[in-house]
Protein backbone atom coordinates (compact mmCIF):
# COMPACT_ATOMS: atom_id res chain seq x y z
CA UNK A 1 0.00 0.00 0.00
CA UNK A 2 2.59 2.46 -1.05
CA UNK A 3 5.03 2.01 1.61
CA UNK A 4 7.92 4.87 1.09
CA UNK A 5 10.77 3.70 2.55
CA UNK A 6 12.89 6.69 4.89
CA UNK A 7 16.36 8.13 3.93
CA UNK A 8 19.05 5.82 5.74
CA UNK A 9 22.68 6.22 6.26
CA UNK A 10 24.87 5.78 3.55
CA UNK A 11 26.70 2.24 3.63
CA UNK A 12 30.45 1.53 2.43
CA UNK A 13 32.63 -0.92 3.38
CA UNK A 14 35.79 -1.26 4.71
CA UNK A 15 37.76 -1.83 1.31
CA UNK A 16 35.81 0.80 -0.25
CA UNK A 17 37.27 3.25 2.55
CA UNK A 18 40.64 2.21 1.16
CA UNK A 19 41.02 0.21 -2.55
CA UNK A 20 45.17 1.96 -2.81
CA UNK A 21 46.39 -0.75 -0.97
CA UNK A 22 43.52 -3.86 -2.01
CA UNK A 23 44.70 -2.82 -5.65
CA UNK A 24 48.25 -3.36 -4.79
CA UNK A 25 48.51 -6.21 -3.01
CA UNK A 26 45.35 -8.28 -5.53
CA UNK A 27 48.16 -10.54 -6.61
CA UNK A 28 48.76 -12.04 -3.06
CA UNK A 29 45.30 -12.62 -2.18
CA UNK A 30 43.09 -12.61 -5.44
CA UNK A 31 39.76 -13.24 -3.46
CA UNK A 32 40.28 -10.33 -0.89
CA UNK A 33 39.50 -7.40 -3.68
CA UNK A 34 38.45 -7.83 -7.18
CA UNK A 35 36.27 -5.00 -8.43
CA UNK A 36 33.15 -6.97 -9.28
CA UNK A 37 33.01 -8.83 -6.19
CA UNK A 38 33.02 -5.30 -4.20
CA UNK A 39 30.69 -4.20 -6.15
CA UNK A 40 28.63 -7.47 -5.20
CA UNK A 41 28.80 -6.73 -1.50
CA UNK A 42 27.76 -3.19 -1.57
CA UNK A 43 24.99 -3.98 -3.61
CA UNK A 44 24.16 -6.94 -1.34
CA UNK A 45 24.58 -4.09 1.71
CA UNK A 46 22.09 -1.96 0.01
CA UNK A 47 19.73 -4.59 -0.64
CA UNK A 48 19.77 -5.98 2.99
CA UNK A 49 19.48 -2.22 3.98
CA UNK A 50 16.59 -1.15 2.07
CA UNK A 51 14.18 -4.71 2.89
CA UNK A 52 14.88 -3.73 6.53
CA UNK A 53 13.47 -0.05 5.62
CA UNK A 54 10.63 -1.46 4.00
CA UNK A 55 9.76 -3.60 7.06
CA UNK A 56 10.27 -1.17 9.31
CA UNK A 57 8.52 1.99 7.41
CA UNK A 58 4.77 2.44 8.58
CA UNK A 59 2.58 1.52 6.10
CA UNK A 60 -0.77 3.90 5.69
CA UNK A 61 -2.90 1.83 8.41
CA UNK A 62 -0.64 2.41 10.74
CA UNK A 63 -0.57 6.16 10.80
CA UNK A 64 -1.75 7.79 13.66
CA UNK A 65 -5.78 7.25 13.25
CA UNK A 66 -7.33 9.22 16.26
CA UNK A 67 -6.35 11.69 18.88
CA UNK A 68 -7.27 11.90 22.07
CA UNK A 69 -8.61 15.66 24.00
CA UNK A 70 -9.48 15.59 27.37
CA UNK A 71 -9.90 12.44 27.98
CA UNK A 72 -12.20 11.94 24.65
CA UNK A 73 -11.01 10.35 21.74
CA UNK A 74 -11.72 11.76 17.99
CA UNK A 75 -11.61 9.64 14.43
CA UNK A 76 -11.39 5.98 13.53
CA UNK A 77 -10.22 3.23 15.81
CA UNK A 78 -9.97 -0.40 15.37
CA UNK A 79 -11.99 -2.47 16.85
CA UNK A 80 -12.15 -6.73 18.71
CA UNK A 81 -12.48 -8.19 14.99
CA UNK A 82 -9.17 -6.34 13.74
CA UNK A 83 -7.27 -3.56 12.08
CA UNK A 84 -9.11 -1.28 10.02
CA UNK A 85 -9.24 -2.35 6.98
CA UNK A 86 -8.90 -5.90 7.29
CA UNK A 87 -5.80 -8.16 6.66
CA UNK A 88 -3.44 -9.82 9.05
CA UNK A 89 -4.92 -9.89 11.99
CA UNK A 90 -8.39 -9.93 10.87
CA UNK A 91 -10.38 -12.33 13.24
CA UNK A 92 -13.40 -13.78 11.18
CA UNK A 93 -11.05 -15.29 8.41
CA UNK A 94 -12.52 -17.96 6.55
CA UNK A 95 -9.90 -20.94 5.80
CA UNK A 96 -12.06 -23.67 4.36
CA UNK A 97 -15.75 -24.09 3.22
CA UNK A 98 -18.45 -26.51 1.59
CA UNK A 99 -17.03 -25.99 -1.97
CA UNK A 100 -13.49 -25.09 -2.92
CA UNK A 101 -13.02 -23.77 -6.53
CA UNK A 102 -9.17 -23.02 -7.77
CA UNK A 103 -10.48 -22.29 -11.40
CA UNK A 104 -13.53 -20.02 -12.76
CA UNK A 105 -15.43 -23.70 -14.02
CA UNK A 106 -15.46 -24.77 -10.75
CA UNK A 107 -16.14 -21.63 -9.24
CA UNK A 108 -18.88 -21.12 -11.04
CA UNK A 109 -20.18 -24.39 -10.22
CA UNK A 110 -19.94 -23.97 -6.84
CA UNK A 111 -21.57 -21.29 -6.92
CA UNK A 112 -24.92 -23.19 -8.90
CA UNK A 113 -24.70 -25.76 -6.21
CA UNK A 114 -24.08 -23.93 -2.80
CA UNK A 115 -27.05 -23.46 -0.61
CA UNK A 116 -27.71 -21.46 2.31
CA UNK A 117 -25.28 -21.60 5.25
CA UNK A 118 -22.23 -22.80 2.69
CA UNK A 119 -19.65 -21.63 2.21
CA UNK A 120 -17.47 -20.99 -1.46
CA UNK A 121 -13.94 -21.13 -0.62
CA UNK A 122 -11.36 -19.98 -3.12
CA UNK A 123 -7.44 -20.63 -2.04
CA UNK A 124 -5.41 -17.74 -1.29
CA UNK A 125 -2.64 -18.47 -4.57
CA UNK A 126 -5.64 -18.68 -6.86
CA UNK A 127 -5.82 -16.15 -9.53
CA UNK A 128 -8.78 -16.33 -11.30
CA UNK A 129 -9.35 -13.96 -14.24
CA UNK A 130 -12.97 -13.63 -15.37
CA UNK A 131 -12.26 -11.31 -19.11
CA UNK A 132 -13.09 -13.36 -21.89
CA UNK A 133 -16.29 -14.55 -20.21
CA UNK A 134 -17.45 -11.25 -19.29
CA UNK A 135 -16.64 -9.90 -22.72
CA UNK A 136 -17.94 -12.77 -24.82
CA UNK A 137 -20.86 -14.05 -22.32
CA UNK A 138 -21.47 -10.88 -20.09
CA UNK A 139 -20.99 -13.37 -17.27
CA UNK A 140 -21.64 -12.15 -13.77
CA UNK A 141 -20.52 -14.16 -10.69
CA UNK A 142 -23.97 -14.97 -9.10
CA UNK A 143 -23.75 -16.03 -5.29
CA UNK A 144 -27.33 -17.42 -3.69
CA UNK A 145 -29.01 -15.90 -0.96
CA UNK A 146 -27.14 -17.15 2.55
CA UNK A 147 -24.01 -18.08 0.92
CA UNK A 148 -20.68 -16.76 1.55
CA UNK A 149 -18.23 -16.32 -1.03
CA UNK A 150 -14.34 -16.52 0.76
CA UNK A 151 -11.13 -15.97 0.48
CA UNK A 152 -7.98 -15.67 3.15
CA UNK A 153 -6.91 -12.77 3.25
CA UNK A 154 -4.56 -11.76 6.23
CA UNK A 155 -4.44 -15.77 6.79
CA UNK A 156 -0.39 -16.07 7.22
CA UNK A 157 0.13 -13.56 5.11
CA UNK A 158 -2.20 -14.62 2.16
CA UNK A 159 -2.90 -11.55 0.13
CA UNK A 160 -6.17 -13.20 -0.63
CA UNK A 161 -7.32 -14.95 -3.85
CA UNK A 162 -7.76 -12.70 -6.68
CA UNK A 163 -11.23 -11.91 -9.09
CA UNK A 164 -10.81 -9.89 -11.82
CA UNK A 165 -11.91 -8.57 -15.23
CA UNK A 166 -10.54 -6.27 -17.45
CA UNK A 167 -13.27 -5.98 -19.39
CA UNK A 168 -13.88 -2.36 -19.44
CA UNK A 169 -17.51 -3.42 -19.91
CA UNK A 170 -18.19 -5.35 -16.53
CA UNK A 171 -21.83 -4.17 -15.50
CA UNK A 172 -21.18 -6.18 -12.07
CA UNK A 173 -18.74 -8.85 -11.45
CA UNK A 174 -20.43 -10.39 -8.01
CA UNK A 175 -24.11 -10.38 -7.64
CA UNK A 176 -25.99 -10.99 -4.47
CA UNK A 177 -28.96 -13.11 -5.79
CA UNK A 178 -30.96 -13.07 -2.49
CA UNK A 179 -30.44 -11.76 1.03
CA UNK A 180 -27.87 -12.34 3.50
CA UNK A 181 -25.08 -12.92 1.17
CA UNK A 182 -21.41 -12.61 2.56
CA UNK A 183 -18.26 -11.85 0.44
CA UNK A 184 -14.93 -12.16 2.31
CA UNK A 185 -11.48 -12.16 2.45
CA UNK A 186 -11.02 -11.26 -1.79
CA UNK A 187 -9.31 -9.21 -3.53
CA UNK A 188 -11.26 -8.10 -6.26
CA UNK A 189 -9.81 -5.88 -9.14
CA UNK A 190 -11.60 -4.52 -11.83
CA UNK A 191 -10.73 -3.00 -15.28
CA UNK A 192 -9.77 0.77 -14.70
CA UNK A 193 -8.59 2.48 -12.01
CA UNK A 194 -7.55 5.92 -14.30
CA UNK A 195 -9.47 9.29 -13.77
CA UNK A 196 -10.28 9.80 -17.40
CA UNK A 197 -10.55 13.51 -16.70
CA UNK A 198 -10.10 14.62 -20.14
CA UNK A 199 -13.06 12.39 -21.60
CA UNK A 200 -15.50 13.86 -18.30
CA UNK A 201 -14.44 17.45 -20.04
CA UNK A 202 -15.12 16.56 -23.38
CA UNK A 203 -18.37 15.51 -22.01
CA UNK A 204 -19.52 18.24 -19.94
CA UNK A 205 -17.38 21.52 -20.22
CA UNK A 206 -17.25 21.10 -24.50
CA UNK A 207 -21.27 20.73 -24.09
CA UNK A 208 -21.44 16.84 -25.59
CA UNK A 209 -23.49 16.00 -22.54
CA UNK A 210 -24.50 12.63 -20.54
CA UNK A 211 -25.34 10.88 -24.18
CA UNK A 212 -21.80 11.06 -24.92
CA UNK A 213 -20.22 10.82 -21.20
CA UNK A 214 -21.54 7.22 -20.77
CA UNK A 215 -20.66 5.78 -24.46
CA UNK A 216 -17.60 5.11 -22.43
CA UNK A 217 -18.14 1.43 -20.79
CA UNK A 218 -18.22 1.77 -17.02
CA UNK A 219 -17.83 -1.04 -14.11
CA UNK A 220 -18.56 -2.05 -10.87
CA UNK A 221 -17.38 -4.64 -8.25
CA UNK A 222 -19.96 -6.43 -6.31
CA UNK A 223 -23.72 -5.16 -6.03
CA UNK A 224 -26.80 -6.56 -5.14
CA UNK A 225 -30.89 -5.51 -4.99
CA UNK A 226 -31.46 -7.72 -1.63
CA UNK A 227 -31.39 -7.11 1.82
CA UNK A 228 -28.27 -7.91 4.33
CA UNK A 229 -25.33 -7.89 2.01
CA UNK A 230 -22.01 -8.21 4.23
CA UNK A 231 -18.62 -7.27 2.40
CA UNK A 232 -15.93 -7.80 4.89
CA UNK A 233 -11.75 -7.98 4.55
CA UNK A 234 -12.13 -7.51 0.78
CA UNK A 235 -9.25 -5.15 -0.87
CA UNK A 236 -11.13 -3.81 -3.74
CA UNK A 237 -10.15 -1.69 -6.57
CA UNK A 238 -9.86 -0.38 -10.18
CA UNK A 239 -13.97 0.23 -11.11
CA UNK A 240 -14.99 2.87 -12.88
CA UNK A 241 -18.68 3.04 -11.38
CA UNK A 242 -18.53 1.36 -7.78
CA UNK A 243 -16.56 -0.99 -5.74
CA UNK A 244 -19.85 -1.92 -3.94
CA UNK A 245 -23.43 -0.76 -5.55
CA UNK A 246 -26.23 -1.60 -3.21
CA UNK A 247 -29.47 -0.49 -5.29
CA UNK A 248 -31.78 -1.32 -3.00
CA UNK A 249 -32.53 -3.41 0.65
CA UNK A 250 -30.97 -2.26 4.24
CA UNK A 251 -29.03 -3.95 6.75
CA UNK A 252 -26.07 -3.91 4.43
CA UNK A 253 -22.73 -4.09 6.07
CA UNK A 254 -19.26 -3.17 4.64
CA UNK A 255 -16.10 -3.23 6.92
CA UNK A 256 -12.26 -4.38 7.24
CA UNK A 257 -11.56 -3.32 3.82
CA UNK A 258 -9.29 -1.62 1.33
CA UNK A 259 -11.43 -0.14 -1.04
CA UNK A 260 -9.23 2.08 -3.47
CA UNK A 261 -9.17 3.54 -7.36
CA UNK A 262 -11.97 4.06 -7.50
CA UNK A 263 -11.91 7.23 -9.20
CA UNK A 264 -13.53 7.68 -12.66
CA UNK A 265 -14.75 11.02 -13.03
CA UNK A 266 -18.54 11.56 -12.58
CA UNK A 267 -18.52 7.95 -11.02
CA UNK A 268 -15.87 6.55 -9.18
CA UNK A 269 -17.53 5.64 -5.95
CA UNK A 270 -15.87 3.65 -3.16
CA UNK A 271 -19.80 2.09 -2.13
CA UNK A 272 -22.82 3.79 -3.50
CA UNK A 273 -26.75 3.56 -2.76
CA UNK A 274 -29.50 4.09 -4.54
CA UNK A 275 -32.42 3.40 -1.93
CA UNK A 276 -30.58 1.13 0.05
CA UNK A 277 -29.46 1.76 3.70
CA UNK A 278 -25.69 0.58 5.22
CA UNK A 279 -23.46 0.70 7.96
CA UNK A 280 -19.61 1.25 6.58
CA UNK A 281 -17.33 0.96 9.23
CA UNK A 282 -13.47 0.41 9.85
CA UNK A 283 -12.32 0.48 6.10
CA UNK A 284 -9.34 1.98 4.46
CA UNK A 285 -10.34 4.55 1.45
CA UNK A 286 -7.94 6.07 -0.87
CA UNK A 287 -7.89 7.09 -4.67
CA UNK A 288 -11.50 7.29 -5.03
CA UNK A 289 -13.85 9.89 -6.55
CA UNK A 290 -15.88 9.71 -3.24
CA UNK A 291 -15.54 6.71 -1.08
CA UNK A 292 -19.22 6.43 -0.21
CA UNK A 293 -22.28 7.88 -1.98
CA UNK A 294 -25.95 8.11 -2.19
CA UNK A 295 -27.91 8.68 -4.98
CA UNK A 296 -30.36 10.61 -2.41
CA UNK A 297 -33.64 9.18 -2.94
CA UNK A 298 -36.15 8.69 -0.09
CA UNK A 299 -34.68 5.46 1.35
CA UNK A 300 -31.06 6.10 0.89
CA UNK A 301 -28.94 6.59 3.59
CA UNK A 302 -25.79 5.51 5.69
CA UNK A 303 -24.12 5.27 8.54
CA UNK A 304 -19.89 5.76 8.27
CA UNK A 305 -17.64 5.31 11.42
CA UNK A 306 -14.25 3.92 12.32
CA UNK A 307 -13.07 4.86 8.35
CA UNK A 308 -9.68 6.43 7.09
CA UNK A 309 -9.39 7.85 4.31
CA UNK A 310 -5.38 7.75 3.53
CA UNK A 311 -4.75 11.13 1.60
CA UNK A 312 -5.72 11.36 -2.04
CA UNK A 313 -10.06 12.11 -3.21
CA UNK A 314 -10.44 12.98 -6.79
CA UNK A 315 -13.38 14.55 -5.00
CA UNK A 316 -15.33 15.29 -1.71
CA UNK A 317 -14.82 12.00 0.66
CA UNK A 318 -18.30 11.23 1.76
CA UNK A 319 -21.55 12.32 -0.14
CA UNK A 320 -25.15 12.30 -0.89
CA UNK A 321 -26.76 13.77 -4.13
CA UNK A 322 -29.95 16.26 -3.50
CA UNK A 323 -32.67 16.82 -5.55
CA UNK A 324 -30.68 19.18 -7.97
CA UNK A 325 -28.17 16.31 -9.03
CA UNK A 326 -31.45 13.99 -9.42
CA UNK A 327 -33.64 16.88 -11.08
CA UNK A 328 -36.48 15.40 -10.12
CA UNK A 329 -38.09 19.25 -8.15
CA UNK A 330 -37.33 18.30 -4.77
CA UNK A 331 -34.14 19.22 -2.35
CA UNK A 332 -34.20 15.86 -0.69
CA UNK A 333 -30.40 14.24 0.14
CA UNK A 334 -31.62 10.73 1.34
CA UNK A 335 -33.10 9.85 4.66
CA UNK A 336 -30.41 9.47 7.33
CA UNK A 337 -27.12 9.97 7.62
CA UNK A 338 -24.50 9.22 10.27
CA UNK A 339 -21.23 10.15 10.14
CA UNK A 340 -18.90 9.60 13.50
CA UNK A 341 -15.87 8.89 14.54
CA UNK A 342 -13.53 8.57 10.61
CA UNK A 343 -10.57 10.58 9.77
CA UNK A 344 -10.26 12.05 6.85
CA UNK A 345 -6.36 12.43 5.85
CA UNK A 346 -7.40 13.97 2.03
CA UNK A 347 -7.30 17.47 1.59
CA UNK A 348 -10.87 17.77 -0.45
CA UNK A 349 -13.87 18.26 1.51
CA UNK A 350 -14.24 15.67 3.79
CA UNK A 351 -18.13 15.69 3.26
CA UNK A 352 -20.53 17.25 1.67
CA UNK A 353 -24.34 16.95 1.27
CA UNK A 354 -26.12 18.12 -1.34
CA UNK A 355 -29.56 19.02 -0.23
CA UNK A 356 -31.35 18.32 3.22
CA UNK A 357 -32.43 14.95 4.61
CA UNK A 358 -35.59 13.86 5.22
CA UNK A 359 -34.79 13.19 8.87
CA UNK A 360 -30.72 13.92 9.71
CA UNK A 361 -27.56 14.11 8.84
CA UNK A 362 -25.30 14.26 11.74
CA UNK A 363 -21.59 14.97 12.05
CA UNK A 364 -19.15 14.20 15.50
CA UNK A 365 -16.29 12.72 16.44
CA UNK A 366 -14.46 13.18 13.61
CA UNK A 367 -10.70 13.68 13.54
CA UNK A 368 -10.11 16.18 10.08
CA UNK A 369 -6.64 16.63 10.36
CA UNK A 370 -6.47 18.57 6.87
CA UNK A 371 -9.40 21.53 7.86
CA UNK A 372 -9.52 24.19 10.31
CA UNK A 373 -12.93 24.45 11.35
CA UNK A 374 -16.58 23.31 10.26
CA UNK A 375 -16.82 25.14 7.24
CA UNK A 376 -13.79 23.74 5.56
CA UNK A 377 -14.70 20.28 6.91
CA UNK A 378 -18.18 20.01 5.82
CA UNK A 379 -20.51 21.31 2.78
CA UNK A 380 -23.78 21.47 3.91
CA UNK A 381 -27.42 22.78 4.16
CA UNK A 382 -30.37 22.85 6.41
CA UNK A 383 -30.59 19.22 8.38
CA UNK A 384 -27.12 18.87 8.69
CA UNK A 385 -26.10 19.10 12.56
CA UNK A 386 -21.49 19.65 12.70
CA UNK A 387 -20.83 19.34 16.42
CA UNK A 388 -18.23 17.86 18.70
CA UNK A 389 -15.48 17.11 15.79
CA UNK A 390 -11.42 17.65 15.83
CA UNK A 391 -9.21 20.20 13.42
CA UNK A 392 -5.97 20.44 12.19
CA UNK A 393 -3.30 18.10 12.78
CA UNK A 394 -2.45 19.54 16.53
CA UNK A 395 -6.20 19.67 16.77
CA UNK A 396 -8.54 21.24 19.31
CA UNK A 397 -12.08 20.84 19.33
CA UNK A 398 -14.13 23.81 17.89
CA UNK A 399 -17.37 23.61 17.80
CA UNK A 400 -18.91 24.38 19.51
CA UNK A 401 -18.26 26.46 21.49
CA UNK A 402 -14.69 27.24 20.12
CA UNK A 403 -12.27 27.19 23.21
CA UNK A 404 -8.72 27.32 24.34
CA UNK A 405 -6.56 24.80 22.00
CA UNK A 406 -5.73 21.78 24.19
CA UNK A 407 -2.30 19.84 23.82
CA UNK A 408 -3.62 16.64 21.48
CA UNK A 409 -1.85 13.70 21.41
CA UNK A 410 -2.05 11.65 18.10
CA UNK A 411 -1.99 7.84 19.04
CA UNK A 412 -1.42 4.66 16.50
CA UNK A 413 -4.54 2.38 16.70
CA UNK A 414 -3.83 -0.55 18.92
Amino acid sequence: MGIRPQRGPRWESRSSRNLGPARKHAHAEPWAWHPTLERMRVMSWMIILMATLLQAAPGPSQEATFVEINGERYGAQADELGPIGGGGGYKRIISKGDYTAKNLDQLIDALGKAKAGQVVFIPGETEIDCTARVYIEGLVLQVPAGVTLAGNRGENGSAGALLCSDALQTPVLIRATGPDVRVTGLRIRGPNSKRYLDHHHRSFAEGRGHEYYYKFPTSAGIGTEHAGLEVDNCEISGFSHCGVKLSRGDGHHIHHCFIHHCQYNGLGYGVCHDTASSLIERNLFDFNRHSIAGTGRPGCGYEARHNVELGTSLSHCFDMHGGRDRKDGTDIAGTRIIIHHNTFRAPEHPVVIRGVPQETCEVFGNWFPRHDSPQTAVRASAGTHVRNNAYGAAPAVVDPPPQAKEKATATRPG
